[in-house]
């Protein structure tokens, strides 16, 4: 069952306009820039902002509409925010027992058991905030807003007080918690790396309005929408590990369509393994290529071309198998080659870059 959100909402400078159908599992990132609305949004759906238009049913179950608005205490959601904002004269014990204490249905033990094993914060259950390091008290906060056992968890970009090195630490704890939540997670961020690393799910919000809303895989390979995470263009594949070259140090990393050797990670065959393909990092070509250094090579269909901001560049999708690839090509290279929809095209990729292993 989904999550289904409709908020009108107007400011003096600034309107609320969405209508979603989000997916009632796995991770689902309102992206966009400052002032897009993301965290209204997310404010929203918390109950901490009334629309005066405003419907929303998660799972079948009503928390506002004309006649009904659970307040926030009422709706079984847990919220991380920035900060962690935990009691300072509690040990982290302390928080999440607190957490536990104040919900409704607390999550059984053996389950926050799982949860701060997986948070790895068992070693710190005794300490309190002040002798927590910026990424450990977010994850003590994480294991709080879990503790109440939400059927709902809205996170507002929990990492964005941390610097590059806590983020670093913290990321594979929340890609650890996307595979074990059975749960739907509303992330909130401005990160393209979070939204590739993390996200199932995909909203692009601009000036208050989703401009698109899908599975992150087609909306990135979408040419319509101004969506380039980070430096560039590109696209992920979610993987699993078809090979293994011990005498090479490489990994060749299956999805339906192709393998894709990697340099080895130390995962088992069968792993799963999500990637990022960089338009900027596939070339493409209209015969099969001859001997090349590079060792990726797949055949597919080209399938649509697209202009881009710089008169000299477009991008090209390929289909290659179920996957969607996306090629920047210079518009002289478009016309020598005479690129065209429907046309045999073989792909030849540079570099792939290793996500998430979980």
């Amino acid at each position: 069952m989904s999550i289904a959100a409709r908020f009108q909402l107007r400011y003096p400078q600034f309107t609320l306009d969405v209508d979603l159908e989000l997916p009632g599992r796995g991770v689902t990132a309102l992206f966009g820039a400052s002032g897009s609305g993301k965290t209204t949004l997310l404010r929203c759906i918390a109950g901490l902002e009334r629309a005066a238009e405003g419907r929303l049913r998660v799972k079948g179950e009503t928390w506002q509409d004309e006649n009904t608005f659970l307040p926030t205490h009422r709706r079984p959601l847990g919220y991380v925010f920035q900060e962690a904002s935990l009691f300072p004269h509690l040990t982290a014990r302390g928080n999440l027992e607190y957490g536990r204490r104040r919900a409704a249905e607390p999550l059984e033990r053996a389950r926050l058991d799982h949860v701060i094993e997986l948070l790895g914060i068992g070693a710190l259950l005794e300490r309190h905030p002040d002798q927590l390091s910026g990424g450990e008290r977010q994850r003590v906060a994480i294991a709080r807003a879990l503790a109440l056992k939400p059927r709902l968890l809205l996170m507002d970009e929990p990492l964005a007080a941390l610097d590059l090195k806590r983020k670093q630490e913290i990321l594979p704890y929340l890609e650890r918690l996307h595979d074990e939540l059975d749960i739907p997670v509303l992330y909130v961020t401005h990160s393209p790396d979070e939204v590739a690393r993390l996200a199932d799910h995909l909203v692009l919000l601009e000036d208050g309005r989703a401009l698109a809303s899908g599975p992150l895989t087609s909306m990135l390979a979408r040419l319509d929408l101004p969506i380039a995470l980070g430096a560039d263009a590109g696209v992920v594949l979610e993987t699993r590990v078809g090979a293994l070259e011990p005498d090479w140090h490489l990994m060749r990393l299956d999805f339906p369509g192709g393998g894709l050797w990697s340099r080895e990670q130390g995962l088992p065959l069968g792993h799963k393994a999500r990637v990022r393909i960089l338009a900027r990092d596939v070339s493409l070509a209209t015969e099969p290529p001859g001997p090349s250094s590079i060792q990726n090579v797949l055949q597919g269909q080209l399938d649509a071309l697209a202009d881009e901001e710089h008169p000299a560049t477009l991008l090209a999708r390929v289909r290659v198998g179920e996957a969607l690839l996306l090629a920047r090509v210079t518009k002289r290279a478009a016309s020598q080659l005479a690129l065209a929809p429907g046309q045999p095209v073989w792909v030849q990729i540079k570099s792939v870059a290793l996500l998430d292993a979980s």
